[in-house]
């Protein structure tokens, strides 16, 4: 599943990191998870997850020695139909090509 079409339009790393943490809402994910599913740098997922957290779009739960991020209810779709699945070519292009 994606996040929701209104938050879409921020730095690439946020967005995949945004769908990341929406795919697991309920048990959400460490940054190390994170980092595994977003395939970026620290700094530049840290950088990411500082913005998310400043603009209120993630949770950030600690429990003990672990911390666990989650979406905000806002980002994740209401419906698994609200956003498609399918990824048009030219999204796939710009995933793969360095532009």
């Amino acid at each position: 599943m994606r996040a929701k079409r209104e938050y879409r339009d921020r730095a690439e790393t946020e967005v995949a990191v945004l769908d990341a943490l929406v795919d697991r809402t309920e048990e959400g994910m460490s940054v190390f998870e994170l980092r595994a599913a977003v395939e970026v740098d620290i700094d530049e997922l840290e950088d990411a997850l500082s913005t998310l957290k400043d603009d209120g779009l993630i949770v950030v739960e600690s429990g003990g020695s672990d911390t666990v991020i989650k979406p905000d209810d806002r980002v994740i779709p209401e419906a698994p139909t609200d956003e498609p699945d399918d990824q048009s070519i030219v999204d796939w292009l710009r995933e793969r090509l360095p532009f």
